[in-house]
Formats: structure tokens, C-alpha cells, sequence
């Protein structure tokens, strides 16, 4: 095992590839039942949902893990899953109402132009051709958007609605109980990481779910409603697909909306979780590790679909393992072994409180907040799209939004002042083209 994962030469050992690997799926698991309740109400069997969620994550973990040696665990991503439900329960009131199987196919279709992107190293591209300080800057605006999801999920922040329609973030309230259970997790886990304790942040997760069944938290009966320790697997929409329909209706923008969110989306959670993992210290290597890692999200993506759920790609929650020490393909292997038992251990699952896991996700945004001392600051052909990359990801709650805001304010300030004379800045063409294309995406699509 130490050979095939190359645990030496990568600086670590079993122990702390597992314990890695677990925490992972313990900062991730909650998709195994946030994604079937998303998807659900667009027609496709919950249990269907949550069996072909598990198995994608298991699968294409297992896969990343194998083929890669890369500590990155792959699931339906947040955000794609809402777009699919959106775009089907949006459709149901007109004419052409677009089913589930039509949803499928649009997805599985974008799997395939993935695949056509990485053979042809267009994907790979992506990383000679972004600027260092850009991708420093993602590294640091993933830490901030996981760890608004954090915030979010656990109440800490709340979102207040105006009768205008405007929005305002606000502190949560002290005598939400999620809230407090969310502080003591927070707690737990920095304390034990101050003490340099190994697993801190799984062991901060169970520990606070102790406390939590202890204490009333986590009712048990409810956590364990309606779960079945053995699976239907014929419930399962393998396969479930109307290219027929596809063409009938139309979906080219959606298939559109789709790839084009997932190539940054992917991008910027490999090359954040890459520089995290110290993979990027040799650019060549680190070019052709996260080249092969794009053929997998891109192989699961169309997997995915197949399988019977929306878009597989790469999970930022992988930051918490890369963070608690996973170095190799074990953490990623460990993360998707966990995921096939969860398909049979799911009422165990579901005891861990969301407090847990949300406390985790607020913990890696610190630990990935370290890369923004690698920004020149001082030079504002770079400083102003990092600023823009890293703010513009947790603020507008997309990944997409923040890369697209930097590359195409880089192709601007670097080209002028290269012209003015002010400086020598590398545009890469591929820039260019990424430029115009983002700035197509928001004039004619709105930034869907």
C-alpha cells in the first residue's frame, strides 16, 4: 500500500491517510441527504437519488484515488443540483415542460464535452495560463465560500429579506440551539488543533455528536425516520435518459450553463485544493497530476448522469482532509469506501448533527486563508483580481462568479499596461478566450 500511494515520498503514512479520508466524508456526507431533497421534488425517487448519490461519490472517489493518487473525493455538486431542480420546476408551468430524463441527458451530454475538453488538453491549459496570483486568490476564496457554507448551514449567519427585495447579512441568534452546538463544535475542534491533537477535526465532529445525542440535540428516533438499513437498488434511475427529448425541446443553453459552470467550479477547487496539498510546489508535476484528476470529474460527470444524479465534479470539503494531513489517493479511496458503506449504513450517518460538519467547513476557511500571504498586494495589476476572485466567490455564493471576475479584470489591467508601458504582464491567449467567453456568458445569459 506505502508503494502503490507512494506514502514516503509524499511525506505521510496510513494512519493519517485514513483518519484524512474520514474526515473528509464526514465534512461532505451531509450530500447524501441535502442532494435527494433538492432533487426530489423534480420528479426522481428520493431513495433513487440518495443511492446514486452515494454511489457516484463512492465510485468516482475510489477512481480519483486509484488513477490519480490525488487526495480529492468527488460527489453531486451544491449549487448544479439547485440549477437542475430550477430549470425542471421552472419548466413544469410552460409549454414545453422539461422532465427528469431530459435534465439527465443535459448533464450527460456536458460529461461528454468535458471528456472532449480534457483529451484535448484544453482543461489543462487552464494552468499555464492563469497567473499565480489568481490562483493563489481561489485558494483563498474557496476557504471563504466553504466556510460561508459553514456559517450558513449552522445559523450562525442569517439572511434577512426586505419587502424591496433586498437582502442583508446578519449574526444568528444565540438562542438557536443549532448556533450554540455550532460554537461548542468550533471550540472542540480548535482547541484540539492548538494542542496539535492528530484527527482534530474529526474527532471535534464525533466528539460534538456525542455531546449532541447526549444532550437531546439530535433526537434519535427522528435522525433514524424512514432509513432502511438494506437499499432498493430497484428504485434506481441507471440509464435514464430522452435524447429525443432533448433535441425536441432545446436544452442547448442548459447544457451550455452547465459545462461552463463546472469547468471553473472543478478548476478552481483542483487548483485550490492542489496548492493546499503542496502538489503545485513543482509546476510540471502538479500540471499533470490535476490534468488526470480532470479526466476523472470529467469521466464522472457523465457517470454521474448515468447513475441517475446531477453534476458529479470535484468537492471543496476535500480541503478538510488536505487539511487534517491527506497527501495521497488513500484519503480519497478511504473518503469512497466510506460512501459505498454509507449506502448501508445510512441510519448511522445520520446521527452526525449538520452543527458538526458545519463547524468543520469554518474551520478549513481558516486553514486556506494561509495562501493570501503568497498575493502581491502591492502590484494592482494583480492585487485588484485576487481582491475580486477571492470576494466575489462567497459574496455572490458562486466559485464560477469569482474565477470569471478575475480573469477577465487580469486580460483588462495587464493589457493595459502593457500597452502604456507600465509593465511587462504575461496574457496567455487562452485568457483571451476565456475573457471573451465570460463576458458573452453574462451579456446574453444573464451569468446563469
Amino acid at each position: 500500500m506505502e508503494r502503490f500511494f507512494r506514502l514516503k515520498e509524499l511525506g505521510t503514512n496510513v494512519r493519517t491517510e485514513v483518519m484524512a479520508g474520514l474526515t473528509t466524508f464526514m465534512t461532505m456526507a451531509y450530500i447524501l441527504a441535502v442532494n435527494p431533497a433538492i432533487l426530489s421534488p423534480t420528479g426522481l425517487d428520493w431513495t433513487a437519488v440518495f443511492l446514486a448519490t452515494a454511489l457516484a461519490a463512492g465510485i468516482f472517489t475510489i477512481a480519483m484515488g486509484l488513477f490519480v493518487n490525488f487526495p480529492v473525493a468527488l460527489a453531486p455538486g451544491m449549487g448544479l443540483n439547485a440549477y437542475f431542480a430550477s430549470v425542471i420546476l421552472a419548466s413544469a408551468a410552460t409549454d414545453t415542460p422539461i422532465s427528469p430524463a431530459m435534465g439527465l441527458t443535459a448533464v450527460f451530454i456536458s460529461g461528454i464535452i468535458f471528456i472532449i475538453l480534457t483529451v484535448t488538453q484544453i482543461r489543462q491549459m487552464l494552468i499555464t495560463a492563469v497567473p499565480d496570483s489568481l490562483k493563489h486568490a481561489i485558494t483563498v476564496g474557496i476557504g471563504l465560500f466553504i466556510a460561508v457554507i459553514g456559517l450558513k448551514n449552522s445559523g450562525l449567519m442569517t439572511i434577512i429579506a426586505f419587502e424591496d427585495g433586498g437582502t442583508l447579512i446578519s449574526l444568528g441568534s444565540f438562542h438557536n440551539e443549532n448556533v450554540v452546538f455550532t460554537v461548542i463544535a468550533i471550540a472542540l475542534i480548535a482547541i484540539l488543533m492548538v494542542l496539535r491533537v492528530p484527527g482534530a477535526i474529526l474527532f471535534g465532529i464525533l466528539g460534538t455528536t456525542v455531546i449532541a445525542l447526549i444532550s437531546g440535540h439530535v433526537n434519535i428516533s427522528e435522525a433514524l425516520e424512514g432509513k432502511t438499513w438494506i437499499p432498493d437498488f430497484s428504485t434506481m434511475n441507471v440509464w435514464h435518459f430522452d435524447f429525443a427529448g432533448v433535441m425536441e425541446v432545446g436544452l442547448i443553453t442548459v447544457i451550455l450553463t452547465f459545462t461552463f459552470v463546472e469547468l471553473f467550479d472543478t478548476f478552481g477547487t483542483l487548483v485550490g485544493t492542489a496548492n493546499r496539498a503542496g502538489v503545485m510546489k513543482d509546476p510540471e508535476k502538479g500540471k499533470k497530476v490535476v490534468g488526470k484528476a480532470m479526466m476523472v470529474d470529467a469521466i464522472g460527470v457523465g457517470g454521474g448522469a448515468v447513475l441517475g444524479t446531477s453534476t458529479v465534479t470535484a468537492f471543496v470539503e476535500s480541503s478538510a482532509g488536505i487539511a487534517q494531513g491527506g497527501r495521497s489517493g488513500l484519503t480519497a479511496v478511504t473518503t469512497g469506501i466510506c460512501f459505498l458503506l454509507a449506502i448501508f449504513l445510512s441510519p448511522l450517518v445520520a446521527l452526525v448533527p449538520g452543527t458538526a460538519t458545519a463547524a468543520a467547513l469554518i474551520i478549513v476557511g481558516v486553514l486556506m486563508m494561509q495562501s493570501v500571504k503568497e498575493i502581491d498586494f502591492s502590484d494592482m495589476v494583480y492585487a485588484i483580481p485576487a481582491f475580486l476572485t477571492l470576494a466575489m466567490m462567497p459574496f455572490t455564493y458562486s466559485i464560477a462568479n469569482g474565477i470569471s471576475f478575475g480573469i477577465v479584470s487580469y486580460v483588462l489591467l495587464a493589457s493595459v499596461a502593457n500597452i502604456a508601458g507600465k509593465g511587462k504582464y504575461k496574457v496567455h491567449w487562452l485568457m483571451w478566450i476565456l475573457a471573451v467567453l465570460i463576458i458573452c456568458r453574462y451579456v446574453f445569459m444573464g451569468g446563469e
